[in-house]
C-alpha cells in the first residue's frame, strides 16, 4: 500500500469512527500524507450569543484537520498541544475550510499548521468572491505506536 492509499484508508476509518466530528457537521474534504482539509457550514447550532461562530467550533474544525493530517501516516498519533489565533469572525451560513499541513516531523513528534478560511455568503445566498482567513492554528503531535489503533487501517 502506498502513502496516499494509507492516508485514504485512515481518513475513511476516522470519519466512520469519530462521532464527535460527524455530530458537529465537520466533513473530511481531502487527505494525503501529512495533510488534510476539513469543512464546516456554520449553522445556528455553531453560533454564540454575539451571532458569530463560536471559537470552540473554529478550534474543533482546525483540530479535526490536524488530527486527520497527523494520523495520515497510519501510526496512532495524538495531540500534544494546540494553539489558535482568531483573526476574524465567521458568520451564520459561512463555509469554513481548515487546511492542515505537516511542517516538521522528527521521531515521534510533529508540528502541523492549519489555516481556517471562510467563504462569505452574499445577500442572494451564494458565496461571495474569495475566502478570508479567520484563524491560524498550530498543533503539536506525538506518535504513540504502542497505543492500540483506534481505527482499522
Amino acid at each position: 500500500m502506498n502513502d496516499q492509499e494509507t492516508a485514504d484508508r485512515v481518513g475513511a476509518a476516522m470519519t466512520e469512527h469519530d462521532r464527535a466530528i460527524r455530530d458537529a457537521g465537520i466533513r473530511l474534504v481531502d487527505i494525503g500524507p501529512g495533510r488534510a482539509r476539513t469543512a464546516l457550514t456554520v449553522t445556528a447550532a455553531h453560533v454564540n450569543g454575539h451571532g458569530i461562530a463560536h471559537g470552540g467550533y473554529l478550534f474543533f474544525l482546525a483540530d479535526a484537520a490536524f488530527s486527520f493530517a497527523c494520523n495520515s501516516h497510519g501510526v496512532s498519533t495524538v495531540a500534544a498541544g494546540g494553539d489558535i489565533a482568531f483573526l476574524r469572525a465567521a458568520r451564520l451560513g459561512d463555509e469554513l475550510v481548515a487546511e492542515a499541513r505537516e511542517t516538521a516531523l522528527s521521531g515521534r513528534s510533529g508540528i502541523y499548521d492549519v489555516t481556517v478560511t471562510a467563504s462569505r455568503v452574499g445577500s442572494a445566498g451564494s458565496p461571495s468572491s474569495g475566502a478570508e482567513v479567520v484563524a491560524e492554528f498550530r498543533g503539536r503531535s506525538r506518535a504513540v505506536p504502542n497505543l492500540p489503533p483506534p481505527y482499522a487501517v
